[in-house]
């Protein structure tokens, strides 16, 4: 019967009227949703997946909220007879009840009665409780939508503060950093840079204090639904999406974001590192309290001048109060947040994380739910709750990348140097935070050691002799890097309790920036002039392994980005040294010189992070367009993690074209009868690339408008072109579609698909010689993900050969290794080669999806290599497109066929016009 209700439309409040695959995609998430389970949703691009998500999640958080409160009300009334009784009324009716209990089971306990009776008392003032603070936000949130006077009042507000700001400045007593001499800021006793005892370093609050600015911003968590996804681009779409549907007026969604995308304070926002962008802005919320606390002071002491420090204006309680309520008022994007954050003074960062617990729905990307420590400083509780993973294709890859940590000799030099100065400069520090900073030191020397280098000598002139790769279990690791004494769960926690990186951090950018201060500056202190200047060259000395200008624009040119703190990074690694033994691996790679060498923490079970996240939650969605093979997600990291089959669902939907608007074809031989296997030992034969070039040749001939070809590397794709050009297979393209390819560089990518849209559509309104485009690309770059060939951009997709993983790569092996050990074989397959085979398909699903984007859209997919026709190959494929993939054996009818598909459209299209 409930199921029957479900199969209504109407019942999950659709825009419009739903396809038949979107209410069974709706019930299915509803379903799930309902009993608490983990389902893994596949919704082909093009067939709404995210209204279809948002309507049937909303609908069964509408629906349980209905319910919760019905059950809520039942409850208060049941009890409101009992409690209105008198007290004599009251007891008589406990004591009746006792002795007819005590007839039926002999003598009640009185004390099981009592706990009983008071666990049902605590139980009803809970939901009145509950109730009153239910309805007092919802009258806030309502006034705030339809009383004009009351949203403009933090208007006002603003306006008074800045008066009063305007009437200080004037004053005079406001002093900026740029008019403190950088004498002065070293003179400065900073306790923020000198360690307290870190068991001690948890802020103290004193009795009695007044704490309602922070106390008023915190409510209790309601029910609500995490969604996250892998960029804040598809986040704002999301949103959008949520803005569009039915559910845009009332529900209260609030998203997250980082710093770099919510600060608007510009003086924070110019930092060029998020790290950078973290201290400081923590340094300002520092200042803040600082100034709170000393403003008593002054008035019983105003003899004493306090020096001023910079805080940061939009950090206000009461400001960030008025944003929060207005963020929960209305649907809104990042963008969005941060113009109003502007326009009211108060920061967008620290008022979506204050909205959180009254949110019903919270938008965030992966990287904040996903790691624990972020997850717990952004305010996020799972307990209970809805989890629904978007884009998740790729989530073992995700959690992998996460937390697997990697630092360099170059950065182990540089961690070593600056800790080494700072313990210098700071010479009062206790014992024990002595004791640590000097196990930490050892820990950097003895890492240093295993790479071949030695501290206090350049990396990039210690040259590595015996050079490779070595992987290490945690345990023989730490033996060798003679530290298997040291407890590091200890030196994890004094990390996090005294804050020493960032502390690290911020002690090298202030003297950095007072070194860069003009000498006759310096120079006003007099007798201290010399030691000072000795200290501030030491410090601004080019960093052992630190590279020149002209290397770092190298490195930005391979893209591979400059770490902020070199200290975090050993953090993290140390932290992942933690992990259980098995869990993980260490690689060691030495090349080149100590700098160039580096050491790595593989995880190779990402179940262990996961299960955190699958324990607390109520009910896990993860979705995505392309999910097949499926294997990983339930063997890897569901079942790993402690999952039972029978809370698991699958649901996978077809595609909203009809069948004959996609044309799936396994090309097993070329034009001159030449078998086509792109193994890595046949693929550089000049036949094969022959034939490989004869085809797209022929395919350019009968395919309009535009051909996107995927290589299995950038390598191989300029392997291709350049033999093609050669041999005048190129000319012969290029007399049919003009031909672009993938660029490496991220900046270069949108130019170019530009270039490529423009060259299709206007061969497809002046037809002539050339009529479309072809584009080259390679499987897991720029355009295999999150591109839209639609239409005529994409109306044939190419797949030369199988993009199979590097099978020499010791993390590969290793990961292999350790699947067959853990897991069983499936179907006499080892789970080893399980994992190959699904990382291949993986990439070909995401690159041969890029196509058909729509309902009327429709094109031809070429699979050019025989291998595909192999039972366990071609169940991977996406079931929308499996049903529909025919193998030719012969290179005749594959033309015949595609070239009847176009046709057949062609006439179609005529018709309708």
């Amino acid at each position: 019967m409930a199921e029957e209700k479900l199969q209504a439309s109407s019942r999950f409040l659709f825009p419009f009227k739903p396809y038949s695959i979107q209410e069974e995609f709706m019930t299915a998430l509803y379903n799930v949703l309902e009993a608490g389970k983990i389902g893994i949703f596949e919704s082909p691009t093009g067939t709404g997946k995210s209204l279809s998500l948002i309507c049937g999640a909303l609908t069964w958080l509408r629906d349980f909220e209905e319910k919760k409160k019905l059950e809520a009300a039942q409850l208060l009334e049941d009890r409101a007879p009992q409690q209105g009784l008198s007290q004599d009324l009251q007891n008589s009716t406990a004591v009746n009840s006792k002795e007819s209990g005590a007839k039926a089971s002999g003598e009640l306990d009185w004390i099981t009665e009592f706990v009983q009776k008071k666990a049902e008392r605590d139980l009803v003032d809970k939901l009145k409780d509950e109730e009153l603070k239910r309805k007092k936000r919802e009258e806030r949130l309502e006034q705030i939508r339809n009383n004009v006077q009351l949203k403009y009042a933090s208007k006002r507000k603003r306006d008074d503060d800045d008066d009063t700001e305007r009437l200080i400045q004037l004053s005079g007593e406001v002093v900026t950093p740029e008019q403190a001499s950088s004498a002065e800021i070293l003179d400065r006793e900073d306790e923020s840079f000198i360690l307290a005892d870190y068991e001690s370093d948890d802020e103290k609050k004193p009795k009695g204090s007044n704490l309602s600015d922070e106390d008023d911003l915190e409510e209790e968590h309601v029910t609500k639904i995490y969604y996250c996804s892998r960029t804040h681009s598809q986040l704002a779409q999301f949103i959008h999406e949520v803005q569009k549907s039915p559910f845009g007026k009332e529900i209260r969604l609030v998203s997250l974001g980082s710093r770099q995308n919510m600060c608007v304070n510009d003086e924070v926002r110019h930092l060029r590192s998020l790290q950078m962008m973290n201290d400081r802005c923590l340094e300002m919320q520092k200042n803040k309290r600082a100034e709170r606390k000393h403003s008593g002071d002054e008035k019983k002491s105003p003899k004493r001048k306090r020096k001023s420090q910079v805080t940061c204006p939009f950090y206000s309680h009461q400001q960030m109060q008025f944003l929060r309520d207005e963020l929960l008022v209305e649907v809104k994007d990042i963008e969005q947040m941060v113009l109003l954050g502007k326009e009211m003074k108060a920061c967008p960062y620290y008022a979506s994380r204050y909205a959180i617990p009254p949110a019903q729905l919270v938008v965030m990307p992966y990287q904040t739910l996903l790691h624990s420590s972020t997850r717990l400083a952004s305010g996020i509780k799972l307990k209970g709750q809805v989890l629904v993973i978007d884009e998740a294709h790729n989530l073992i890859d995700t959690i992998t990348s996460i937390h697997s940590y990697k630092v360099t000799g170059s950065q182990l030099c540089c961690a070593h140097s600056q800790l080494s100065q700072y313990m210098e400069r700071y010479s009062r520090l206790k014992a024990k935070n002595l004791m640590y900073i000097k196990q930490i030191l050892y820990i950097l020397v003895n890492l240093l050691q295993v790479l071949g280098g030695k501290v206090g000598q350049n990396p990039n002139t210690q040259k590595i002799f015996q050079g490779g790769t070595e992987l290490q279990s945690i345990n023989d690791f730490c033996f060798r890097a003679q530290f298997d004494n040291i407890n590091l769960f200890k030196v994890q926690r004094y990390y996090a309790k005294s804050m020493l990186s960032q502390k690290l951090f911020g002690f090298v950018e202030k003297y950095q920036v007072a070194a860069s201060q003009p000498n006759d500056t310096l120079n006003q202190k007099g007798s201290k002039t010399a030691a000072l200047e000795n200290f501030l060259q030491k410090l601004n000395e080019k960093p052992i392994g630190q590279v020149a200008p002209h290397e770092q624009e190298e490195d930005l040119e391979k893209e591979q980005p400059v770490m902020a703190s070199p200290m975090m990074q050993v953090e993290g690694f140390l932290f992942a040294l933690t992990s259980t033994n098995q869990d993980g691996r260490v690689v060691i790679q030495r090349q080149g010189t100590v700098s160039q060498s580096s050491m790595k923490f593989l995880l190779l079970n990402p179940a262990v992070h996961f299960a955190e996240v699958v324990k607390e939650c109520r009910a896990v969605v993860i979705a995505g367009g392309t999910m097949q093979p499926v294997e990983d997600f339930k063997a890897q990291l569901l079942l790993a993690s402690g999952v039972s089959a029978d809370r698991l669902a699958e649901f996978s939907c077809g595609h909203v074209i009809p069948p004959e608007n996609i044309l799936p074809i396994i090309v097993c031989s070329g034009p001159s009868g030449q078998q086509l296997e792109f193994t890595y030992q046949k693929r550089d034969k000049p036949q094969l690339l022959d034939e490989c070039g004869r085809v797209l040749v022929n395919l350019c001939k009968v395919v309009p408008g535009g051909v996107v070809c995927f290589f299995p590397s950038y390598e191989y794709e300029k392997q291709a072109y350049t033999h093609w050009e050669k041999t005048g297979l190129l000319a012969q393209l290029e007399a049919k579609k003009k031909i672009f390819q993938e660029p490496k560089k991220a900046n270069q990518v949108e130019q170019v698909l530009s270039e490529y849209s423009r060259c299709v559509q206007h061969s497809s309104r002046s037809p002539g010689l050339v009529t479309g485009g072809l584009l080259f690309s390679v499987v897991g770059g720029k355009m295999s993900e999150g591109i839209n060939f639609s239409d005529d951009l994409g109306r044939c997709v190419v797949m030369v050969g199988m993009p199979f993983p590097n099978m020499k790569s010791p993390e590969l092996l290793e990961k292999m290794a350790y699947l067959d050990k853990i897991l069983p074989k499936t179907d006499g397959n080892s789970p080893g080669k399980l994992l190959v085979e699904n990382l291949c398909m993986k990439a070909v699903n995401q690159s041969i999806g890029r196509a058909i984007r729509h309902r009327e859209d429709y094109a031809t997919i070429v699979l050019l290599d025989h291998r595909y026709t192999r039972p366990s190959i071609l169940s991977k494929l996406p079931t929308w497109i499996r049903g529909q993939t025919h193998a030719e054996a012969s290179f005749g009818p594959v033309l015949k066929a595609i070239g009847k598909f176009f046709r057949d459209k062609k006439t179609c299209g005529d018709a309708i016009k």
